[in-house]
């Protein structure tokens, strides 16, 4: 299919228009103008675009891509040779960040709630990011999500503050949400489900009375890129679509 028609079509389903983000959204590196093969990823890092070159691929879909705001715009070192694996195998960098996360079905944080078996009820905060969810059965015990969460990721979430025996009302917000924990707080959750922790998290999960799960932040934000990746494949079956996850403890 014709890039140009990829780009519009992902463009309307994940209404990028409406958000305001810090890097742009969809076509970032033009490659060639017909795609046949695409390589779907979180991260636009260089092993990933070397393992997409070999594949064939002829785009590549990321949920990080690159130009990122108040960042050095020069193309040099690092920079320099991603860029010169797009360039030698002409391979288009397609990026969607916030977008990706919020979308109601395909998104990140719709996608993990699922896995966990939770029901989103409600959506607040910037851009409508963070979740509010409820386990499908009602409550469910914390060590059951944990090992949930643990089996899903297929790594071992941090957890801070103090563990309640059962949860009914989660928030949720894949990535670097750990800041809304407050927010999370006074809502009356029992936990917060997020990517990344900082040092004060700790503290604030303490005195705030809120159960902190530090889940990863790329490993909860590799489901938006294979559900988009998967929605595309289904609609355009003329597309070879291929998930490559670059492992990233963080």
């Amino acid at each position: 299919m014709q890039l140009s028609a990829l780009t519009d079509h992902i463009k309307n389903v994940l209404s990028i228009e409406a958000f305001k983000d810090y890097a742009p959204n969809g076509l970032q590196v033009e490659g060639k103008h017909e795609v046949k093969h695409l390589v779907t990823g979180v991260t636009a890092s260089r092993r990933f675009l070397e393992e997409a070159a070999l594949l064939g691929a002829d785009a590549v879909l990321v949920h990080h891509g690159w130009f990122w705001k108040g960042e050095d715009p020069r193309l040099v070192g690092m920079k320099y040779r991603r860029l010169k694996v797009l360039m030698d195998h002409e391979m288009s960098l397609l990026a969607y960040h916030l977008p990706l996360d919020a979308h109601p079905e395909l998104g990140n944080n719709a996608q993990l709630a699922k896995k966990l078996g939770l029901t989103v009820e409600a959506r607040t905060g910037e851009m409508e990011l963070l979740n509010f969810c409820r386990p499908m059965e009602g409550s469910v015990d914390t060590e059951v999500l944990l090992a949930r969460l643990t089996s899903v990721l297929q790594r071992t979430p941090l957890v801070v503050g103090d563990k309640p025996r059962q949860l009914k009302k989660i928030a949720l917000c894949t990535g670097a949400a750990q800041d809304w924990l407050g927010q999370a707080a006074e809502a009356g959750c029992d936990a917060f489900i997020s990517g990344e922790i900082s040092e004060r998290t700790t503290h604030e999960a303490r005195e705030l009375g809120i159960f902190y799960i530090s889940a990863g932040h790329h490993a909860t934000e590799r489901f938006g890129v294979q559900a988009l990746g998967e929605a595309l494949k289904a609609q355009f079956p003329e597309l070879t679509v291929t998930f490559v996850d670059d492992e990233n403890p963080v």
